[in-house]
């Protein structure tokens, strides 16, 4: 697992803070697929629990796992009662109990490539339903973007995750469903978009950009000053594109 995997856990309250949560269509998108009621379910880099709490709510009984002490501590605070927790990263997950759904919610990036989609299998019952799920924040205003963009220059080229098996943007199956359409573990991959969008401060926004791995990493003294430089070119309040992209697969019965 990568530094940039294992930054988030000091800034778990600002995490829990700024970055938005999941849309409640996101449950009926998931029961759709599945077909019936999900029995159990298993979260992968469940950092602050936001897409936790949303399946619990709805009475889904799920095991949250964290390599991060800090983000389970805070997960903690706020999901239902019944939740229960592991400190373990998806590659210390061992075969044992198996679950109706695993699911990765702007996780699954950071977990290692190699045998990613056997251990994920393994962690599933035959005919049980993979999910990933990603909210990436972008500020809708092109213009305010390549403002933020001048801004942050001296600092980060970019503060993007690239796509993990390189597939580019704008390709109609976006990462993950592309490894997992040529995975001999899964059958039924399906990409949908739920489309929102969101009202930040600016100071908001900054709060949220703290969140991001590209800045954490920063040496303190050039993170205050990106962020100064891009407070300074933000107007008072920002429309935010939000969607959620969600990619659905099924463990396959004779893998």
């Amino acid at each position: 697992m990568s530094v940039r995997a294992l930054s988030f856990g000091t800034m778990a309250e600002a995490y829990e803070r700024f970055r938005p949560g999941y849309p409640v269509e996101l449950f009926d998108v998931v029961l759709a697929y599945a077909g019936q009621p999900v029995s159990s379910a298993l979260e992968i880099g469940a950092g602050t629990g936001k897409a936790t709490r949303l399946l619990a709510r709805r009475g889904v009984p799920v095991t949250a796992t964290d390599p991060d002490a800090a983000m389970l501590a805070e997960l903690r605070k706020h999901v239902p009662p019944g939740v229960r927790t592991a400190r373990a990263a998806f590659e210390e997950l061992r075969p044992g109990e198996r679950y109706g759904l695993v699911y990765a919610a702007s996780a699954l990036h950071w977990t290692e490539p190699a045998g990613r989609w056997a251990r994920m299998a393994g962690l599933l019952e035959p005919g049980g339903v993979f999910a990933s799920f990603a909210r990436p924040v972008g500020l809708a205003d092109p213009a305010v973007e390549e403002a933020v963009r001048a801004a942050r220059a001296p600092f980060l080229e970019s503060d993007d995750v690239p796509s993990p098996d390189g597939t580019p943007e704008g390709h109609p199956m976006q990462w993950p469903g592309t490894e997992l359409q040529r995975s001999e573990w899964f059958d039924g991959v399906q990409q949908s978009v739920i489309e929102s969008s969101l009202t930040m401060s600016a100071n908001d926004f900054v709060g949220y950009l703290s969140t991001v791995s590209a800045y954490i990493l920063l040496p303190r003294p050039q993170q205050a000053e990106v962020f100064r430089r891009i407070l300074r070119v933000l107007p008072e309040t920002v429309e935010i594109s939000a969607a959620t992209v969600v990619h659905l697969a099924r463990r396959r019965y004779d893998g």
